[in-house]
């Protein structure tokens, strides 16, 4: 599913215009952009949690030429589902 079908989804759900459902997701992707550019986590009880991880600086390989090279330290956006969401996930798989 992409961003437009997303929206099409919500708005039949919600029964609201597309515009303000796109302008709605907009918003929300932007207040979790900034909030984990801050460094804070968001929870949302049931489907999961937005957080930032840090990634140590390591050494990697260049796969063409085989040269080794330094890997400096980052911050990466992380996704973890909560048990609701699994659920859903897994539902009627044995």
């Amino acid at each position: 599913m992409n961003r437009k079908e997303l929206v099409d989804a919500l708005a039949t759900r919600a029964g609201a215009s597309k515009a303000d459902t796109d302008r709605t997701v907009g918003a929300l992707l932007e207040i979790i952009s900034e909030a984990l550019a801050q460094g804070e986590s968001i929870s949302l009880t049931g489907f999961g949690t937005f957080e930032v991880r840090e990634r140590p600086a390591h050494k990697g390989r260049n796969p063409r030429t085989g040269e080794e090279l330094q890997i400096p330290a980052s911050r990466i956006p992380a996704f973890k589902a909560g048990a609701a969401l699994k659920a859903t996930v897994n539902k009627g798989k044995v």
